[in-house]
């Protein structure tokens, strides 16, 4: 006895549609991703920045952004960025530290960030000159990344100020008037 079992391989036309339907499927979502080049201008300036020490060390200005994957104003504010930092190239360094990568915590406590995108603003020196809280546009990150590249003050934009030395601050407040040994901190809340 023969053992015929029936014939379950597909016919020519059958495959024929398998393939054009996975070629489609296949169009589909790189369409729906973005694509050939997937990356968002936040994660490409992340992946492209320097290490922030390297930064702060090679005696060129750098503004740092604290930023986060899923904070709309920073998604928005990423393309104004990555024109900044390839208009500077070689002028200026730009580096991107993730909120949510624990590897930053140190510098997030350091910068006391407590929202984002915050920026921090350093000298060609390394020092911190100012900080920006929120989203800038491109022309304020203009004169932002200018006035570092000059050594010249901060523009007077809303939610940038200069950064102090609290200690070199508190002791002018304290000699200022006499008596005075502490001064209250942002977060000292009675």
């Amino acid at each position: 006895m023969t053992n015929s079992t029936p014939n379950s391989g597909l016919g020519p036309s059958e495959r024929l549609l398998l393939v054009v339907l996975a070629a489609l499927l296949a169009a589909g979502l790189l369409w729906f991703r973005g694509g050939l080049n997937p990356e968002a201008p936040l994660e490409r300036l992340a992946r492209q920045s320097l290490d922030l020490p390297v930064a702060l060390r090679n005696g060129k200005p750098t503004l740092v952004e604290f930023y986060a994957d899923w904070c709309d104003a920073c998604r928005t504010m990423a393309p104004a960025m990555e024109t900044i930092e390839a208009q500077h190239r070689g002028q200026l360094d730009v580096v991107l530290l993730n909120v949510d990568n624990p590897r930053w915590q140190p510098e997030l406590e350091r910068y006391d960030v407590n929202g984002i995108p915050q920026l921090e603003l350093f000298n060609a020196a390394g020092e911190a000159v100012g900080r920006s809280i929120g989203a800038r546009s491109l022309n304020e990150l203009r004169a932002l990344s200018s006035a570092l590249i000059a050594g010249e003050p901060l523009p007077p934009l809303a939610g940038v100020g200069a950064v102090s030395n609290l200690s070199q601050a508190a002791g002018e407040v304290a000699a200022a008037e006499p008596g005075t040994a502490t001064m209250a901190g942002p977060r000292s809340h009675g």
